[in-house]
């Protein structure tokens, strides 16, 4: 036998059981990953008609008994968002269906094939979607038509009230909800110019732009305008996101709360939330919806504005890594919990 035939053996022993180990923990992996994003609840895509349109939906039911469930019904916050959220949602429906509650949401017009612009939506608009929504969820006869909610976030704030306004809900879960339009903004450019460290000149100029802007908006600038006022520097802004805060930069829940009143609300605060001043949004909330009683608060302490946990949002390598492995462990502790008990002490 030639003397380098049995190290050459054992190199490829090696090799192969190195091999087979790595395929073997990429199969553990990959089950790992499936497991996690298999949810306890059934998934159909819906279609809502409304406005000449067709709206894209999902609709998530329990996977139980009952032959008819309460429903909530989803208002996205700002940007483009499909109807899942990127499966952001789903561990929220899974909390959902756990409390008897199915869920549904849609593609914004635009986003994911869907037809339309949702940069062309007013807030009205928006609240007309829903209640459109809502209409077509008691027409099925697996919906308790007195027993749909809503649930929203950021933008959202001024959206559900105004769908209140329009038809009877059960109860609404407003998620970092904003009151008003210009004050948010101001609170978060400032906030976020404070967790950026900006010196003093860089803050005066961005005080200053904003300033402008917002004189721009009052005197109902076109965006041509808007750009020339920038000195020809758009900074990101289009002439379709100028149309959308022209048509909504005055909005203000305050009056549109009132619809709310006697209706119970989880009102859920982030204690790390640069978007929207919650000490603001919460002083609103009370002085309107709890001389009622039926405001309940809630606030989580190391979340963000996306109620994911602080030290996981901060690390883009930690947020996808938790995405993949372990999405319900995204959120702030308690925050699915609390939404689910909520939902069960409805009943």
């Amino acid at each position: 036998m030639h003397p380098k035939t049995q190290p050459r053996r054992r190199g490829l022993r090696i090799a192969v059981w190195s091999l087979v180990t790595a395929l073997v923990v990429a199969a553990g992996l990959v089950g790992v990953v499936l497991w996690q994003h298999s949810y306890a609840m059934n998934e159909q895509h819906v279609s809502i008609r409304h406005g000449g349109h067709t709206l894209n939906g999902v609709l998530a039911t329990p996977k139980d008994s009952r032959k008819r469930h309460g429903l909530i019904v989803y208002v996205h916050g700002d940007g483009p968002v499909d109807a899942t959220h990127d499966d952001g949602y789903k561990p929220l429906w899974e909390a959902n269906a756990k409390a008897g509650y199915a869920s549904l949401s849609w593609d914004k017009p635009g986003v994911a094939g869907a037809p339309g612009n949702w940069l062309a939506q007013s807030m009205d608009d928006r609240a007309d979607e829903a209640a459109a929504a809502i209409a077509w969820a008691r027409a099925r006869p697996d919906i308790d038509g007195d027993r749909i909610g809503l649930w929203g976030a950021s933008q959202a704030g001024w959206v559900l009230p105004k769908v209140a306004a329009k038809t009877p809900v059960s109860f609404v879960i407003a998620v970092s909800p904003a009151i008003n339009w210009l004050q948010q903004g101001r609170y978060n450019l400032l906030a976020q110019l404070r967790a950026d460290g900006a010196s003093a000149a860089r803050t005066n100029a961005a005080i200053a732009k904003s300033d402008t802007t917002r004189r721009l908006l009052e005197r109902h600038a076109t965006f041509e305008e808007y750009v020339q006022a920038m000195d020809g520097d758009a900074d990101g802004m289009t002439a379709d996101r100028w149309g959308f805060i022209s048509k909504n930069y005055t909005a203000d829940a305050t009056q549109d709360l009132r619809a709310l009143r006697g209706t119970p609300v989880l009102l859920t605060l982030a204690g790390h939330d640069i978007n929207v001043d919650t000490a603001d949004t919460e002083r609103v909330y009370r002085e309107v919806l709890d001389p009622d009683g039926a405001l309940t608060v809630k606030r989580y302490p190391e979340a963000t504005h996306s109620f994911l946990k602080q030290t996981i949002e901060q690390s883009d390598l930690r947020t996808t890594l938790t995405a993949l492995f372990s999405p319900r462990s995204l959120f702030a502790d308690g925050f699915l919990e609390d939404q689910r008990q909520f939902l069960m002490d409805l009943d």
